[in-house]
């Protein structure tokens, strides 16, 4: 019997089920629903904010209740 286990993590909040053990950034924006060209992500552990800038195709280990954040990288629009 070959069974799937399904690890939900948040992402801005959201929860995404993800089966996979490993995930590039860019792959877990992408089904969140976010554009990885003008976005990175932070991974929230507790107090302590772990930037992936730069690393959305460097796969990260996926666990259970993994927090995402994501981060605008476009234009700021003018006030």
């Amino acid at each position: 019997m070959n069974t799937v286990h399904a690890f939900t993590i948040t992402v801005d909040g959201e929860p995404l089920e993800i089966t996979e053990h490993e995930l590039t950034p860019a792959d877990i924006m992408t089904r969140a629903g976010i554009d990885p060209a003008t976005n990175y992500l932070l991974e929230i552990r507790g107090h302590e904010r772990v930037s992936l800038e730069g690393k959305n195709d460097v796969p990260i280990h996926i666990h259970e209740k993994l927090q995402l954040v994501s981060v605008n990288t476009g234009p700021k629009p003018v006030s």
